[in-house]
């Protein structure tokens, strides 16, 4: 495999390893970060016909990376306890720097999406920042911090001037936290909007056998959350992780690590009206979310028993049913995932951390999803001397061309 090295310039030089392309252009592209102490990478993989992938391109972040504490010992996949460190926003990558505080910005090549241009790296307002959510009412982007300095930062965006604190915006979760955390209990999880954009949701994890919360703070048309937030605890609920809206409701539905996933109704409230908690069978920690527009279900990753299981909600009633589970790879250690369009079939990308690559599901319909691919990304990053780590892997989002 041969690599293209060019400089990117855009507040600091970077490097960017890519690699030499072949065939036909690429429809999209998938993200993820390295997270290494040493430096942090973003790696790119080309979606091609079919939503196979081919590699795309590494790219550091300016930034470094950081593995969060696990309790007890030793260090495990999910390095930084959440979803959301790394997102897709219009033509822009945003992405995580957990060991220096910060959120790189890039814009992505619409000809060819695995080319990035860093346009500057910004104080994340705390210490250890682990999800990032963005607005699709305002377009303002809001990041979690989850360590010693915990709580939301949110920023105006700016395709030319990168970021900027929206004054005064910082709100503290009120943590005891060190940095990085001690987790996965007592830790920051991920950051959603509700689909009308007026409420941010904070998953926060409880220290089994006490639950964690749904920390939620009303939104202004100018990007700013309220001073304070409300907390809604599932009666059944241990460590809320990965949250994904239910669309045309005021509902969400929450992957829970300890307890198997639970759907809250905010319906006209701060303050869940209602929180039902239902488990998975086979499950062990159920951490990640996302919805498909084909198939109108969810499909939540279980890190440690390498399942992914598929998820109907009822718009009406928001009951939920379990469609199907698929096991993957034992121990592949299956985490963030995300779903890709391309030419109108959905396609799951699941990041698989213990074998350095990607597991490829094609969605054909409510329980019928297949794996058409494990793309590893190993040999190539040892050839370009790019550090990897398989514990310190996290984030997954997609970019897709216009149509």
């Amino acid at each position: 495999m041969k690599f293209l090295v060019s400089s990117v310039c855009a507040c600091a030089v970077a490097v960017n390893f890519m690699a030499v392309a072949v065939g036909a252009a690429p429809l999209g592209a998938v993200y993820l970060m390295t997270n290494v102490e040493s430096g942090n990478w973003i790696v790119a993989h080309n979606i091609q016909a079919g939503g196979i992938l081919t590699f795309g391109s590494f790219t550091p972040t300016g930034g470094k990376g950081l593995h969060g504490t696990d309790s007890p010992p030793p260090n495990t996949p999910d390095a930084t306890f959440s979803q959301g460190t790394v997102k897709v926003h219009g033509n822009n990558l945003f992405v995580t720097n957990p060991g220096s505080g910060s959120i790189a910005m890039f814009s992505i090549d619409t000809t060819s999406p695995s080319v990035l241009t860093r346009i500057g790296t910004f104080d994340s307002g705390g210490e250890f920042p682990n999800a990032i959510a963005i607005s699709a009412q305002t377009g303002h982007l809001c990041v979690a911090n989850g360590g010693a300095v915990s709580g939301v930062q949110c920023f105006t965006i700016d395709q030319t001037k990168g970021l900027s604190k929206i004054p005064g915006g910082f709100r503290t979760l009120h943590l005891t936290q060190t940095t990085p955390p001690l987790g996965p209990g007592g830790t920051v999880s991920g950051l959603l909007f509700s689909e009308d954009g007026s409420k941010l949701f904070v998953a926060v994890k409880g220290f089994p056998p006490t639950p964690g919360y749904i920390a939620t703070f009303t939104v202004s048309k100018s990007g700013a959350l309220s001073n304070t937030f409300t907390k809604s605890t599932p009666p059944n609920g241990l460590l809320p992780f990965g949250m994904s809206t239910i669309p045309g409701t005021q509902g969400i539905i929450n992957a829970d690590a300890g307890a198997g996933f639970t759907v809250f109704d905010f319906t006209n409230a701060n303050t869940a009206k209602s929180a039902i908690t239902t488990p998975l069978k086979g499950q062990v920690t159920p951490c990640w979310t996302v919805f498909s527009q084909k198939t109108q279900t969810f499909f939540l990753t279980d890190v440690g028993a390498a399942t992914i299981s598929e998820v109907s909600v009822d718009r009406s009633t928001l009951k939920a049913t379990v469609v199907k589970q698929y096991q993957q790879e034992v121990n592949a250690a299956t985490a963030d995932d995300d779903i890709a369009t391309i030419n109108g079939n959905d396609y799951l990308y699941v990041l698989e951390g213990n074998n350095t690559s990607v597991g490829v599901l094609a969605l054909n319909g409510p329980g019928k999803a297949v794996h058409i691919q494990t793309h590893n990304f190993s040999r190539i990053a040892e050839d370009a001397g790019i550090t990897l780590e398989p514990i310190n892997f996290q984030g997954m989002s997609t970019w897709v061309k216009s149509t």
